[in-house]
């Protein structure tokens, strides 16, 4: 399999899935029928318990900050969950077999991040969270119709295109990092001009992208026969770019309030 031939999302590289269709038909095999296999509809479910965990920790986070109108109040939750997501992705990544306990400490975690940056974007921005919520599970869902329907096909060309550009924006966002920390800001970029929105509408677009591959690979998974707990890695690699989808259209919101 050609090294073009992944998903730019670290948690669902070609690897993951590949490994297994070796161990399968190569001889090591996982015991035969007796090993239940990864299935599309059991990805699904993971999927949406997932989602559930995180929109669970993120109302949480939500109702805190109603009660109190304050944001400091969800500061301490927000960083936990940044600490704690970052945490239990890495594991994940790495401990594969214990995705069933560390996808959902995940979406846990970052449903309290994600809770907490919407209150702070709130504050300045009123109504910019269900917004952005609005856009992320209607571009999910409609990138998943067009996927499964064959209006978008996913080829070596299309992948090695999405992985180049997200490879881009993960090195212009550690740039950036890195410059903010010798008090260098890239103030053309992140304000509210037309190149600032350009940027970011381009950053979403790269993001939604991220779904299809993500999409394709976990078919991928189901069609060389991965072990049943590939379906909760699978549905935390899904989980992976809507947290990045989510976040990018909030500042882009943000941004186009702005200039209002």
């Amino acid at each position: 399999m050609p090294q073009l031939m992944r998903t730019a999302n670290p948690a669902l590289t070609e690897k993951a899935f590949r490994e297994y269709e070796a161990e399968r038909f190569g001889g090591g095999g996982f015991g035969g029928s007796l090993v239940e296999r990864m299935t599309l509809n059991g990805t699904v479910n993971k999927t949406g318990i997932l989602l559930v965990c995180a929109l669970a920790t993120a109302l949480y986070t939500w109702h805190l900050f109603l009660t109190t109108h304050s944001t400091s109040e969800v500061m301490p939750l927000m960083l936990l969950g940044m600490v704690a997501g970052l945490v239990f992705a890495l594991v994940t990544i790495f401990k594969k077999e214990w995705a069933m306990v560390t996808a959902p400490a995940y979406a846990l975690s970052e449903g309290l991040v994600l809770g907490g940056l919407s209150a702070v974007f709130e504050v300045r921005y009123p109504g910019i969270a269900i917004e952005s919520v609005a856009l992320t599970f209607g571009t999910l869902f409609t990138l998943l119709l067009a996927y499964r329907s064959g209006l978008i096909k996913v080829t070596a060309k299309f992948r090695l295109g999405v992985v180049a550009a997200t490879g881009a924006v993960f090195l212009f966002y550690l740039v950036q990092m890195v410059a903010g920390l010798f008090h260098v800001e890239f103030t053309s970029v992140n304000n509210s001009s037309p190149l600032s929105i350009g940027i970011s509408l381009i950053i979403v677009g790269i993001a939604a992208m991220n779904l299809v591959l993500d999409f394709d690979m976990i078919e991928t998974g189901v069609r060389v026969g991965a072990p049943k707990y590939m379906e909760w890695y699978g549905a935390f690699g899904i989980m992976v770019t809507l947290v990045w989808l989510y976040m990018e259209i909030l500042r882009l919101l943000s941004k186009l309030n702005r200039r209002n």
